[in-house]
C-alpha cells in the first residue's frame, strides 16, 4: 500500500486545483520566493552562459547552450517548466508556471510574449483557488510579439500565433492564428522559405 501523499507541484502538474487551505501553500510561496531571487540574479546578467546557469537552477534542469535568453525573463516558479534545445526566448516575457509550461524544440519566443499556465475562477467566494493548465508549445513554433497563451493550450508544431494574440484554445500543427481571441487565418505550407 503506498501511503506517499503528492507534493503541491505535483497536485499542480496533474490539473488539479489548489485551494487557499491547501496543507503546502507555504512552501509553494516559499518556492515562488527562492525561484523570484534567482530571477533576479539572471535577469541582471549579459552573459549567456551565466543566464543558461541561473536558469537551470530555476527548473532544476541543465540547459544547453544552444538556448537564447535575453532577460528580462519573469518566472513565478520553475517547478514545472520544461525547455528544450535551440530555443530562443526574446525580451521581457512572463510565464506563470505552477500549471505546466513544456517548450519543445526549436521554439521562437517573441518580446513580451505571457506564457499562463494558471488562474483563477470566475466566482469571487472562490477566487483564492488556483486552477492550473498546461501549456504546450511543439516543435518549430514561433509565438509572436506580445501574445497571451492562456491555461491549458497546446500550439502544434510549425505553428505561428501572430504578434498582440490571445490564444485561448489549442492551435493546430502547421496553421497561422491571431487576434483577440485568437482565430484561425491560414495554413502554412512547411516547404515554403
Amino acid at each position: 500500500m503506498d501511503n506517499s501523499v503528492n507534493s503541491i507541484f505535483d497536485d499542480l502538474k496533474n490539473g488539479e486545483t489548489i485551494t487557499s487551505a491547501h496543507p503546502q501553500q507555504a512552501q509553494l510561496r516559499a518556492s515562488s520566493y527562492a525561484t523570484i531571487k534567482l530571477v533576479q540574479q539572471m535577469n541582471n546578467s549579459a552573459d549567456p552562459v551565466i543566464i543558461n546557469e541561473i536558469l537551470g537552477k530555476i527548473i532544476g534542469k541543465e540547459i544547453g547552450e544552444t538556448v537564447a535568453v535575453f532577460p528580462p525573463l519573469y518566472i513565478n516558479n520553475g517547478e514545472n517548466l520544461s525547455i528544450g534545445q535551440h530555443v530562443f526566448i526574446n525580451f521581457d516575457c512572463t510565464f506563470l508556471t505552477l500549471g505546466g509550461i513544456e517548450i519543445e524544440d526549436n521554439v521562437l519566443i517573441g518580446p513580451k510574449v505571457s506564457l499562463l499556465s494558471e488562474g483563477h475562477p470566475l466566482t469571487a467566494a472562490d477566487r483564492g483557488t488556483l486552477v492550473p493548465g498546461k501549456i504546450h508549445i511543439k516543435k518549430n513554433a514561433w509565438i509572436g510579439a506580445n501574445a497571451i497563451i492562456l491555461p491549458g493550450v497546446t500550439i502544434g508544431e510549425n505553428a505561428v500565433v501572430a504578434a498582440g494574440a490571445v490564444v485561448a484554445k489549442n492551435v493546430d500543427d502547421n496553421t497561422l492564428v491571431g487576434g483577440v481571441p485568437a482565430k484561425f487565418i491560414k495554413q502554412i505550407n512547411t516547404t515554403d522559405k
